[in-house]
């Protein structure tokens, strides 16, 4: 299997199976703009992230936590500053995991991928890590691809626990 560097974030979010990056891959409008507007707390149950107030379909792009052509979100990451400037690759280096940055991470299933993925990461390897992750968000009853905190299959429209 290839990796992208760009897709190896330092928090345990692994960039591949994002549906930001997945929607903007796919140039999927409708996916595009319904991500904006969960960003935006415009999705019932669901409250708007800092910043996200004036969010478009447009916005939804990127291309990997690590690369150049990153999310509004990923741009403000402390959890990446915080690896760049202890110069660690990502959380799984840190003794001091779980910290402040991940405790206040803003989006819930984030931070529940982010307090199973980084052990594991720590266990196996980054290779086998991203293998896994890759395999994770694969529906049981179809076999069709989905991303990180799908509920639903887009596809066979069966029920996800995969988080």
């Amino acid at each position: 299997m290839k990796i992208n560097p760009d897709f190896v974030s330092p928090c345990g979010l692994y960039c591949g199976v994002c549906a930001i990056h997945i929607a903007h891959r796919d140039n999927n409008d409708k996916f595009k703009q319904g991500l904006a507007n969960l960003y935006k707390g415009k999705v019932p149950g669901k409250g708007a992230l800092p910043g996200c107030e004036n969010l478009t379909a447009e916005d939804i792009r990127c291309q990997g936590c690590l690369s150049d052509d990153r999310f509004f979100h990923c741009q403000q990451c402390s959890i990446r500053e915080c690896a760049t400037e202890k110069g660690y690759s990502g959380c799984h280096r840190c003794e001091e995991f779980p910290c402040e940055h991940i405790d206040n991470f803003p989006m819930a299933v984030g931070k529940k991928v982010i307090l199973r993925a980084v052990p594991y990461r720590r266990e196996v390897g980054t290779e086998k890590w991203i293998q896994d992750e890759e395999a994770r968000y694969i529906c049981p009853e179809c076999g069709n691809k989905v991303f990180r905190g799908a509920v639903q299959c887009n596809k066979c429209h069966g029920k996800l626990d995969l988080d």
